[in-house]
């Protein structure tokens, strides 16, 4: 019997700023036994998706009583290198503050290159180094969360996203955030996760999608079909060691990754 009720994919971009529609962020739907859709966004000047609509409808979307599974495509937390060299609680809510502070990315009218350059926040205090990996990304051979600007970089997305990952965590108590709440979500709760497309798109096809509906689609459908068949409860246990368990509640963890 599935745990979830609902299963959302999202695939993320950190383009622009968060009121700007974007044609690289996309949003799909399943439920038990039915078939992944696009969540189209609410009517509006915009034809696409903004970051801060995302995080506006999902705080809407999870406040109800259906327990739900959302897999986002962008990183949840950085590698431990970087609690160590700034001196950090290893501690996912102090590091959500943390960053928030130096990179405020979920402003109006800035870009993550605004901080990056100095322009806007404190960035040049918080800078990580592209050696520097959380221990998902080595085993999926994921780039790092500090490689900007280059093909299938997530970093512009990471420091774009986590903001509104603060935003949700600060609006939705009762949402369990995996692994950072418990390698277990509790029976009826909603989870947020970190979900990495490549893991499990190519089990599916989407006739004349973009490749970012294509990553949607793929997070959402593999999500319905994992609860189903038990993969899911699998995937959310990972057989890592002791130390490692405890590392990756701090780094965050890749859904699907041993």
């Amino acid at each position: 019997m599935s745990q979830f009720a609902r299963y959302i994919g999202i695939d993320y971009s950190g383009a622009q700023t968060p009121t700007r529609g974007l044609k690289g962020l996309r949003v799909y739907e399943a439920v038990s036994g039915g078939a992944a859709y696009e969540v189209l966004p609410p009517p509006s000047p915009r034809k696409y998706w903004t970051r801060e609509g995302i995080a506006l409808w999902l705080a809407e979307r999870l406040s109800d009583d259906i327990p739900t599974m959302v897999g986002i495509d962008h990183g949840f937390s950085f590698p431990l290198r970087y609690f160590e060299q700034y001196g950090l609680p290893l501690k996912w809510d102090a590091f959500l503050d943390d960053f928030v502070a130096h990179w405020p990315t979920h402003h109006p009218y800035v870009y993550v290159d605004f901080v990056r350059e100095g322009e806007v926040g404190q960035g040049s205090l918080r800078q990580g180094q592209t050696r520097w990996r959380r221990e998902c990304e080595i085993r999926c051979r994921a780039k790092s969360v500090f490689h900007f600007d280059v093909q299938g970089s997530v970093a512009k997305s990471t420091h774009a996203g986590i903001p509104w990952l603060h935003y949700l965590r600060r609006r939705l108590g009762s949402v369990h955030f995996w692994p950072f709440d418990g390698w277990e979500v509790p029976t009826g709760h909603s989870v947020i996760l970190e979900a990495y497309p490549a893991l499990y798109k190519h089990a599916y096809v989407l006739e004349d999608s973009t490749p970012d509906q294509h990553d949607a689609f793929g997070i959402a459908s593999w999500l319905r079909d994992a609860d189903a068949d038990g993969r899911l409860k699998t995937a959310l246990q990972p057989k890592l060691s002791a130390s490692l368990l405890k590392q990756a509640k701090v780094e965050g963890w890749i859904l699907g990754v041993e």
